[in-house]
């Protein structure tokens, strides 16, 4: 806190809060590890009390808010909506807006007409006309006609905003976009494949030049190309590693391929990821 007042005057300063626990308080309350009472309460506590700190300094702030190929299932846009409500209270209005797309790889994608029938959830591209012939429907994924009309980020986005201003009457958030490793947007055979992905490339430069710039701020690298998403069973060094997730072991996951290294620790230099995501795409 001392650091940021100290410089508030000087420079512009944006803060990125949290990463993941809100959309996780969401949408795996059932989980032990996301869901405990203990958990809720930390998280909910902290980030309150990190935007109560914060809002009284020449700051902007966004709050997280996962992405599409997340939120968009089922109610999740809803629970994440009333979760960021009950957490953020009064102080919401002290939020520029959301952060989304955080170290992941949707695309940004174009934004389709809005088209609903409950005011949130856009079906345009429901439409089988609309879908074939309307590069907004572009689907990677395969979302749509699973149930996730949040196909690409920036239709994430507009789904968010109708919610949110549903709910918070008067407040019109912003977003800013990581685009670190969006670059290709068929990189995964699965799209719940998410840590070091093989076929990913870097996405657009940080910008302030955006598709919607009355909606969206910013595209930016909110995940440091190059870090690792986490680890494969065996570390470079040869030991276990005891924080193994088995996504990292995906048919899309650097490290599962024969001549390919292993991969090191979330959070720690991957070099021969980085120099995968500046390649020309495979």
């Amino acid at each position: 806190y001392e650091l940021l007042a100290q410089y508030q005057s000087l420079v512009e300063i944006v803060l990125l809060i949290e990463g993941d626990s809100l959309a996780n308080l969401a949408s795996n309350a059932g989980n032990p590890r996301c869901g405990s009472a203990a958990t809720t309460a930390a998280y909910s506590a902290g980030i309150y009390y990190a935007v109560d700190r914060f809002k009284d300094l020449s700051v902007t702030m966004y709050l997280d808010a996962a992405h599409g190929a997340w939120m968009g299932w089922g109610d999740n846009l809803s629970k994440l909506t009333s979760v960021i409500v009950n957490v953020m209270k009064g102080n919401i209005v002290h939020l520029r807006g959301f952060a989304t797309n955080v170290a992941n790889w949707q695309p940004v994608g174009i934004m389709c007409p809005f088209q609903s029938n409950d005011g949130v959830r856009n079906l345009y591209c429901t439409n089988g006309q609309n879908r074939a012939n309307d590069p907004c429907c572009a689907d990677p994924c395969n979302s749509i006609p699973n149930g996730n009309v949040a196909n690409n980020e920036l239709n994430y986005i507009n789904m968010l905003l109708h919610s949110i201003s549903a709910a918070v009457p008067g407040y019109k958030p912003h977003f800013v976009v990581d685009t670190s490793r969006n670059g290709v947007p068929n990189s995964r055979s699965d799209c719940g494949n998410f840590c070091n992905v093989r076929n990913a490339r870097i996405g657009l430069l940080p910008t302030a030049v955006t598709a919607k710039p009355d909606l969206v701020d910013a595209y930016f690298w909110m995940k440091t190309p190059g870090e690792s998403d986490g680890c494969t069973q065996v570390l470079p060094d040869g030991t276990a590693c005891n924080r193994f997730d088995a996504k990292c072991a995906s048919v899309d996951s650097i490290g599962t391929r024969a001549g390919e290294p292993r991969a090191p620790q979330a959070g720690s230099w991957f070099d021969y990821q980085i120099k995968l995501l500046v390649s020309d795409p495979a």
